[in-house]
Protein backbone atom coordinates (compact mmCIF):
# COMPACT_ATOMS: atom_id res chain seq x y z
CA UNK A 1 0.00 0.00 0.00
CA UNK A 2 1.79 3.47 -1.12
CA UNK A 3 2.17 6.05 2.04
CA UNK A 4 0.27 9.61 1.46
CA UNK A 5 2.71 11.74 0.15
CA UNK A 6 3.56 15.05 2.43
CA UNK A 7 2.08 18.12 0.64
CA UNK A 8 4.33 20.25 -1.27
CA UNK A 9 6.82 16.79 -1.96
CA UNK A 10 4.44 15.37 -4.92
CA UNK A 11 6.03 14.50 -8.27
CA UNK A 12 5.64 16.60 -11.30
CA UNK A 13 5.79 17.08 -14.71
CA UNK A 14 5.71 19.26 -17.74
CA UNK A 15 5.21 18.00 -21.57
CA UNK A 16 7.06 21.23 -23.29
CA UNK A 17 8.57 21.49 -26.38
CA UNK A 18 11.40 18.29 -27.40
CA UNK A 19 14.37 18.98 -25.57
CA UNK A 20 14.09 17.60 -21.87
CA UNK A 21 14.91 17.52 -18.19
CA UNK A 22 14.91 15.03 -15.96
CA UNK A 23 15.70 16.98 -12.47
CA UNK A 24 16.41 14.60 -9.26
CA UNK A 25 16.40 15.31 -5.58
CA UNK A 26 18.94 14.12 -2.91
CA UNK A 27 19.13 11.95 -0.59
CA UNK A 28 16.17 12.83 2.30
CA UNK A 29 15.16 15.77 0.01
CA UNK A 30 11.90 15.87 -2.44
CA UNK A 31 11.20 17.34 -5.31
CA UNK A 32 10.40 20.58 -3.71
CA UNK A 33 14.24 20.95 -3.10
CA UNK A 34 14.88 21.34 -6.97
CA UNK A 35 11.44 23.20 -8.02
CA UNK A 36 13.01 26.71 -8.10
CA UNK A 37 15.27 25.05 -11.15
CA UNK A 38 12.94 22.46 -12.42
CA UNK A 39 10.18 25.50 -12.86
CA UNK A 40 12.81 27.29 -13.99
CA UNK A 41 13.47 24.73 -16.79
CA UNK A 42 9.64 24.49 -17.20
CA UNK A 43 9.07 28.00 -17.70
CA UNK A 44 11.28 28.12 -20.95
CA UNK A 45 9.38 25.51 -22.24
CA UNK A 46 11.17 22.27 -21.97
CA UNK A 47 9.54 19.14 -21.25
CA UNK A 48 10.19 18.44 -17.14
CA UNK A 49 10.24 15.45 -15.06
CA UNK A 50 11.01 15.50 -11.43
CA UNK A 51 10.55 12.20 -9.97
CA UNK A 52 10.53 11.49 -6.05
CA UNK A 53 12.76 8.89 -5.42
CA UNK A 54 11.23 6.18 -3.39
CA UNK A 55 11.15 6.26 0.28
CA UNK A 56 11.43 9.95 0.45
CA UNK A 57 8.76 12.14 0.80
CA UNK A 58 6.16 10.36 2.85
CA UNK A 59 7.67 8.61 6.30
CA UNK A 60 11.51 8.26 7.25
CA UNK A 61 10.23 4.38 8.33
CA UNK A 62 9.60 4.18 4.00
CA UNK A 63 13.07 5.45 3.21
CA UNK A 64 14.66 2.71 5.98
CA UNK A 65 13.39 0.00 3.56
CA UNK A 66 14.82 1.79 0.48
CA UNK A 67 18.12 0.81 -1.14
CA UNK A 68 20.25 2.53 -4.09
CA UNK A 69 19.08 0.51 -6.18
CA UNK A 70 15.58 1.57 -6.34
CA UNK A 71 16.65 5.08 -6.64
CA UNK A 72 18.66 4.25 -9.63
CA UNK A 73 15.67 2.21 -11.39
CA UNK A 74 12.95 4.95 -10.60
CA UNK A 75 15.86 7.41 -12.40
CA UNK A 76 16.50 5.00 -15.18
CA UNK A 77 12.40 4.94 -15.78
CA UNK A 78 11.96 7.96 -15.72
CA UNK A 79 14.80 8.49 -17.83
CA UNK A 80 13.62 6.38 -20.31
CA UNK A 81 9.95 7.99 -20.04
CA UNK A 82 11.25 11.63 -20.83
CA UNK A 83 13.90 10.11 -23.60
CA UNK A 84 11.57 8.67 -25.76
CA UNK A 85 9.67 11.64 -25.78
CA UNK A 86 12.41 14.18 -26.50
CA UNK A 87 15.03 14.16 -29.01
CA UNK A 88 18.07 15.27 -26.55
CA UNK A 89 17.66 15.17 -22.89
CA UNK A 90 19.43 17.02 -19.97
CA UNK A 91 20.21 14.99 -16.33
CA UNK A 92 20.17 18.21 -13.23
CA UNK A 93 20.84 16.94 -9.88
CA UNK A 94 21.48 18.24 -6.19
CA UNK A 95 23.32 16.17 -4.07
CA UNK A 96 22.77 12.36 -4.16
CA UNK A 97 20.41 13.84 -7.15
CA UNK A 98 23.76 14.59 -8.91
CA UNK A 99 25.39 11.39 -7.99
CA UNK A 100 22.48 9.56 -9.35
CA UNK A 101 22.38 12.22 -12.57
CA UNK A 102 26.58 10.78 -13.03
CA UNK A 103 25.29 7.39 -12.68
CA UNK A 104 22.71 7.66 -15.60
CA UNK A 105 25.38 9.23 -17.70
CA UNK A 106 27.63 6.24 -17.73
CA UNK A 107 25.23 3.78 -18.68
CA UNK A 108 23.32 6.47 -21.32
CA UNK A 109 26.12 8.03 -23.41
CA UNK A 110 23.33 10.04 -25.89
CA UNK A 111 22.82 11.93 -22.72
CA UNK A 112 23.24 15.92 -23.75
CA UNK A 113 24.73 16.87 -20.47
CA UNK A 114 24.88 17.00 -16.52
CA UNK A 115 24.31 19.88 -13.94
CA UNK A 116 25.60 18.74 -10.50
CA UNK A 117 24.67 20.54 -8.04
CA UNK A 118 26.55 20.09 -5.14
CA UNK A 119 27.43 16.47 -5.73
CA UNK A 120 28.54 13.68 -3.77
CA UNK A 121 30.98 11.17 -5.62
CA UNK A 122 33.74 10.59 -3.41
CA UNK A 123 34.23 7.49 -2.11
CA UNK A 124 33.10 7.42 1.52
CA UNK A 125 36.08 7.13 4.50
CA UNK A 126 36.35 3.30 5.19
CA UNK A 127 36.36 4.42 9.16
CA UNK A 128 32.68 6.24 8.27
CA UNK A 129 31.05 2.95 6.21
CA UNK A 130 32.68 0.57 9.23
CA UNK A 131 30.92 2.90 12.07
CA UNK A 132 27.49 2.70 10.08
CA UNK A 133 27.93 -1.30 10.22
CA UNK A 134 28.67 -1.58 13.63
CA UNK A 135 25.67 1.21 14.54
CA UNK A 136 23.43 -0.83 12.12
CA UNK A 137 25.02 -4.47 14.48
CA UNK A 138 24.18 -2.57 17.19
CA UNK A 139 20.56 -2.21 16.45
CA UNK A 140 20.61 1.17 15.36
CA UNK A 141 18.29 1.90 12.45
CA UNK A 142 18.14 5.79 11.62
CA UNK A 143 20.83 8.30 13.17
CA UNK A 144 19.86 11.78 14.64
CA UNK A 145 19.74 14.05 11.83
CA UNK A 146 20.06 18.46 11.52
CA UNK A 147 17.89 20.91 10.22
CA UNK A 148 18.42 21.14 6.29
CA UNK A 149 21.89 22.64 5.67
CA UNK A 150 20.84 26.38 4.48
CA UNK A 151 22.60 29.97 5.00
CA UNK A 152 18.97 31.64 4.29
CA UNK A 153 16.82 31.85 7.28
CA UNK A 154 14.10 32.44 5.98
CA UNK A 155 14.60 29.12 3.74
CA UNK A 156 13.12 25.98 4.15
CA UNK A 157 13.05 22.23 2.74
CA UNK A 158 10.88 19.46 2.83
CA UNK A 159 13.00 16.87 3.67
CA UNK A 160 13.88 14.03 6.59
CA UNK A 161 15.86 15.30 9.90
CA UNK A 162 17.02 11.52 10.33
CA UNK A 163 19.40 9.36 8.49
CA UNK A 164 18.21 5.94 7.80
CA UNK A 165 21.82 3.69 8.03
CA UNK A 166 21.24 1.13 5.91
CA UNK A 167 20.12 3.08 3.37
CA UNK A 168 22.80 5.29 3.53
CA UNK A 169 25.09 2.37 3.60
CA UNK A 170 23.41 1.30 -0.36
CA UNK A 171 24.49 4.85 -1.26
CA UNK A 172 27.78 4.72 0.09
CA UNK A 173 28.90 0.88 -1.92
CA UNK A 174 27.50 2.36 -4.74
CA UNK A 175 29.52 5.93 -4.33
CA UNK A 176 32.62 3.26 -4.50
CA UNK A 177 31.32 1.32 -7.39
CA UNK A 178 30.84 4.68 -9.43
CA UNK A 179 34.44 5.71 -9.39
CA UNK A 180 35.49 3.36 -11.42
CA UNK A 181 33.04 4.39 -14.36
CA UNK A 182 32.85 8.22 -14.33
CA UNK A 183 35.68 8.38 -17.12
CA UNK A 184 32.33 7.30 -18.90
CA UNK A 185 30.54 10.54 -19.02
CA UNK A 186 31.61 12.26 -22.13
CA UNK A 187 28.42 14.78 -21.97
CA UNK A 188 29.18 18.28 -21.01
CA UNK A 189 28.73 19.27 -17.09
CA UNK A 190 28.28 21.77 -15.46
CA UNK A 191 29.42 21.81 -11.95
CA UNK A 192 27.82 24.42 -8.93
CA UNK A 193 29.85 23.85 -5.55
CA UNK A 194 28.87 26.15 -2.39
CA UNK A 195 31.88 27.49 -0.89
CA UNK A 196 30.75 26.73 2.32
CA UNK A 197 29.25 23.09 2.72
CA UNK A 198 28.39 21.42 5.88
CA UNK A 199 27.10 17.70 4.19
CA UNK A 200 29.14 17.07 1.33
CA UNK A 201 32.71 18.42 1.29
CA UNK A 202 32.85 20.34 -1.77
CA UNK A 203 36.28 18.96 -2.55
CA UNK A 204 33.46 16.13 -4.25
CA UNK A 205 33.22 18.82 -6.55
CA UNK A 206 37.40 18.52 -7.85
CA UNK A 207 37.19 14.82 -7.91
CA UNK A 208 34.31 14.77 -10.40
CA UNK A 209 35.67 17.62 -12.31
CA UNK A 210 38.88 15.41 -12.50
CA UNK A 211 37.39 12.08 -12.75
CA UNK A 212 34.99 12.83 -15.89
CA UNK A 213 35.77 12.79 -19.57
CA UNK A 214 33.71 15.46 -21.16
CA UNK A 215 34.27 19.26 -21.08
CA UNK A 216 33.59 21.02 -17.49
CA UNK A 217 32.28 24.15 -16.54
CA UNK A 218 32.54 25.46 -12.81
CA UNK A 219 30.44 28.12 -10.67
CA UNK A 220 31.28 28.79 -7.09
CA UNK A 221 28.13 29.46 -5.08
CA UNK A 222 29.00 32.21 -2.66
CA UNK A 223 26.31 33.02 -0.27
CA UNK A 224 24.54 29.28 -0.22
CA UNK A 225 25.30 25.91 1.95
CA UNK A 226 24.19 22.54 1.18
CA UNK A 227 20.47 22.81 -0.27
CA UNK A 228 21.94 25.24 -2.32
CA UNK A 229 18.80 25.09 -4.81
CA UNK A 230 16.88 27.09 -2.05
CA UNK A 231 19.02 28.98 -1.01
CA UNK A 232 20.62 32.56 -1.73
CA UNK A 233 21.87 31.71 -4.75
CA UNK A 234 18.84 29.72 -6.33
CA UNK A 235 18.09 32.13 -8.58
CA UNK A 236 21.72 31.82 -9.52
CA UNK A 237 21.43 28.45 -10.22
CA UNK A 238 18.24 28.52 -11.60
CA UNK A 239 19.60 31.19 -14.32
CA UNK A 240 22.89 29.20 -15.26
CA UNK A 241 21.19 25.83 -15.81
CA UNK A 242 18.61 26.85 -18.30
CA UNK A 243 21.50 28.76 -20.10
CA UNK A 244 23.30 25.28 -20.07
CA UNK A 245 20.62 22.95 -20.37
CA UNK A 246 19.33 24.96 -23.30
CA UNK A 247 22.75 25.25 -24.89
CA UNK A 248 23.91 21.19 -24.95
CA UNK A 249 20.04 19.74 -25.51
CA UNK A 250 19.63 22.10 -28.95
CA UNK A 251 23.32 21.29 -29.64
CA UNK A 252 22.38 17.35 -29.29
CA UNK A 253 19.35 17.35 -31.22
CA UNK A 254 20.94 19.19 -33.87
CA UNK A 255 23.63 16.22 -34.21
CA UNK A 256 20.45 14.05 -33.72
CA UNK A 257 18.64 15.40 -36.39
CA UNK A 258 19.26 14.45 -39.98
CA UNK A 259 20.17 16.84 -42.65
CA UNK A 260 17.67 17.22 -45.67
CA UNK A 261 20.58 15.64 -47.92
CA UNK A 262 20.58 12.75 -45.50
CA UNK A 263 17.18 12.30 -45.63
CA UNK A 264 17.27 12.42 -49.02
CA UNK A 265 20.00 9.84 -49.66
CA UNK A 266 17.63 7.41 -47.51
CA UNK A 267 14.95 7.99 -49.22
CA UNK A 268 16.56 7.39 -52.53
CA UNK A 269 17.80 3.90 -50.60
CA UNK A 270 14.22 3.02 -49.72
CA UNK A 271 12.65 3.07 -52.83
CA UNK A 272 15.34 2.07 -55.19
CA UNK A 273 16.47 -1.13 -53.27
CA UNK A 274 15.06 -4.52 -53.47
CA UNK A 275 12.16 -5.60 -52.31
CA UNK A 276 8.76 -7.18 -53.28
CA UNK A 277 7.76 -6.81 -56.48
CA UNK A 278 3.83 -6.96 -57.82
CA UNK A 279 2.96 -10.45 -60.17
Amino acid sequence: MSLPVIPGAEAWSVTGGPEGALVLHGFGGTPATVGPVARALAATGLSVVVPRLPGHGTTIDDLVATRFSDWSSAVEDAYQILAAACTSVAVVGQSMGATLACWLATRHPGIAGVVAVNPLVEAPDPELVELVRLMLDAGEVVADGQDADLADPQATEIAYRGTPLAAALSLYQALGDLQADLPRVACPLLIMTSAEDHVVDPRNSDQLADAVGGPVERLTLEHSYHVATLDHDKDLIAARTVSFVRKVTERSATRARPTAGAAAARGGRRSGGAGPTAG
